[in-house]
């Protein structure tokens, strides 16, 4: 099958392979920094893979080998807008269309090749599982421009991580290295540069293991519950959760267990 939102174009490289979707920013000589263009290109993306239910996990990352994004590309104004005019403005979905994006109800990796700077780094916390390169930076360095991580980075970080070590990025915007990073607990697996791709594959077959029914009803219940107490998210009748609980994946895991075999989902 070919989806109308494969291709390179407008700054953005997409492949669908077996259920797939391999989002690349390629605009390695800006270090794939986000222009508007490439922002426009990136919600479409977002938009496209939403309705059609045969992507069943999505992979980000960045062009080349120095960087996964470097944020918005200030050779051209950053976003075209002063800070007033893009808070005023602000994209609900986030950088990138993706960092405070709470309808993909499917799993996204972020493959960290690099630096993940300001708006990188928030299209990196958009994501929920980080595999990330040892040579890989990040941080929200926009107050030692004079700007704020507006698209989630302030608000998302206290969250993820304690409080002591997210201002501590916050408040001085300094990059940390990705061991670092994972140290707080803010990425999930860090390799070697040779082994990021190796390491990117096996988290694929992990995911893909499961059922993609179960996956959508996960993702939905952490990001469409986040403001209720634990019991109250349990008795969410969300769609998602309903469809999984009367779906026929339930019973094909079942069978395949007992019949000590690979199950076999049922593919939309």
């Amino acid at each position: 099958m070919t989806y109308a939102f494969e291709g390179n174009r407008d700054g953005v490289n997409v492949e669908v392979r077996d259920h797939v979707a391999h989002v690349t920013i390629d605009r390695p000589e800006v270090l794939n920094a986000v222009d508007r263009v490439t922002h426009d290109r990136l919600c479409a993306i977002w938009d496209g893979i939403e309705q059609n239910r045969g992507v069943h996990l999505v992979v980000i990352t960045g062009a080349g080998e120095r960087a996964f994004c470097a944020g918005a590309d200030m050779s051209t104004g950053g976003v075209g807008k002063t800070g007033v005019e893009y808070w005023a403005d602000l994209d609900p979905n986030g950088f990138g269309g993706i960092s405070l994006r709470r309808t993909l109800d499917i799993p996204v990796i972020a493959r960290v090749n690099g630096y993940a700077l300001g708006g990188g780094m928030e299209i990196m916390l958009g994501a929920d599982i980080i595999i990330a390169s040892e040579t890989a930076r990040m941080g929200l360095t926009e107050p030692r421009m004079g700007r704020l991580a507006l698209d989630g980075g302030i608000t998302q970080l206290v969250r993820k991580i304690p409080y002591a070590q997210a201002m501590g990025m916050l408040l001085t915007g300094r990059k940390v290295e990705a061991r670092e990073a994972a140290a707080m607990g803010l990425v999930t697996e860090v390799v070697p540069a040779d082994q990021l791709d190796a390491a990117v594959q096996r988290w694929i077959e992990d995911v893909l293991a499961c059922a993609p029914s179960s996956l959508r009803a996960v993702k939905q219940m952490v990001t469409r519950t986040e403001h209720m107490t634990a019991r109250d998210a349990r008795a969410a009748r969300l769609p998602a959760l309903m469809e999984s609980l009367a779906g026929t994946d339930q019973d094909e895991g079942v069978r395949a267990f007992q019949e000590k075999r690979r199950p076999q989902w049922k593919e939309d």
